[in-house]
């Protein structure tokens, strides 16, 4: 079970733009990763090469602080928001809630849940999300 405070560190870590840094420092060598009811990843060497080539593709993916984060014993809920600013400049948001099982102080599972519909909107000058 992880502590708040390990919680705390690991989104720290995200924030911070260490997206492949925090796979390796926070999931165990057989994890999971799954988007929506897609099939999951696994193993944490794969997650971080998948990582890896995602932000390889664009220009830079701003994680916004977290306001919402619950751990309940092994359970770990996190409201996450990213921006992903492609080569061209475009803004494009993305509003997930990632739910984690973590085995000790490591994350063995997790699963994202997000709106296909309105996944990487793109974003206004004034922040908001303007299309999708």
């Amino acid at each position: 079970m992880p502590s708040r405070e390990r919680v705390e560190t690991f989104l720290k870590e995200v924030v911070e733009g260490s997206h492949v840094t925090a796979i390796a420092d926070f999931y165990h060598d057989d994890a999971t990763m799954q988007e929506n009811l897609g099939v999951p990843r696994r193993g944490r060497e794969a997650l971080m090469a998948r990582e890896q080539s995602v932000l390889e593709r664009i220009q830079k993916m701003y994680t916004h602080p977290v306001q919402i984060f619950l751990v309940d014993g092994d359970n770990v809920a996190i409201r996450w928001t990213f921006d992903r600013i492609d080569k061209d400049g475009t803004v494009r948001r993305l509003e997930e809630v990632a739910l984690q099982q973590w085995r000790g102080d490591r994350i063995a599972k997790e699963q994202f849940f997000y709106d296909t519909a309105t996944a990487w909107g793109l974003v206004g000058p004034d922040g908001k999300v303007v299309q999708s």
